[in-house]
């Protein structure tokens, strides 16, 4: 009976909350909902103009560093480490994309599902690193340039630090769980 009523629920929660917030927004809050929508598309439609030099930019270097062999050679470099602590190195190109390129990194997880199966613990390793961690390096490039920060030191740093906590805690959690 849970499972009946947490299905039904699923498939109506989105539409509810899509249709309740600009009920609530023009009911509740006297906001001209349609107008306010047209003017925050021509703004988002500006900032996408904006940012669409830095997109190209971190794409090309994403591109770059795949073809350069440069994650081999990380993966490489890393990998004594890892395995010490029994991380498998298989998910280790994964990890490493993920704060470059989203798209990348769940591209390298999909080869991991064709290999290794989704249920396996690579494959469940590797997907929750990818909800563990985030694309630092995308994020840094394409926010802080349209805005224009240009010392992004310690952000970068803490960011990256973050990436590692998710890493660590998506490790010891799979351990844990699976």
């Amino acid at each position: 009976m849970i499972k009946e009523f947490a299905a039904s629920l699923s498939n109506w929660i989105v539409p509810f909350i899509i249709l309740a917030i600009p009920l609530y927004a023009y009911a509740a809050k006297r906001i001209k909902v349609y107008e306010s929508f047209i003017e925050g598309a021509k703004e988002g439609f500006t900032i996408g103009v904006r940012i669409v030099p830095y997109l190209v930019g971190i794409l090309v270097a994403i591109g770059m560093f795949r073809a350069s062999g440069a994650m081999d050679w990380l993966v490489a470099l890393i990998r004594p480490i890892t395995n010490l602590a029994g991380f498998p190195p298989e998910v280790l190109p994964t990890a490493l994309m993920k704060p470059f390129s989203g798209s990348g990194a769940l591209g390298l997880m999909s080869d991991l599902f064709k290999v290794h199966g989704p249920d396996s613990w690579i494959g469940r390793l590797s997907s929750v690193i990818q909800g563990s961690t985030e694309t630092t390096f995308y994020i840094l490039a394409v926010y802080s340039g349209a805005v224009a920060i240009r010392k992004t030191k310690y952000t970068l740093a803490a960011s990256l630090l973050g990436d590692l906590a998710g890493l660590i805690g998506a490790f010891v959690a799979c351990r844990l769980l699976f």
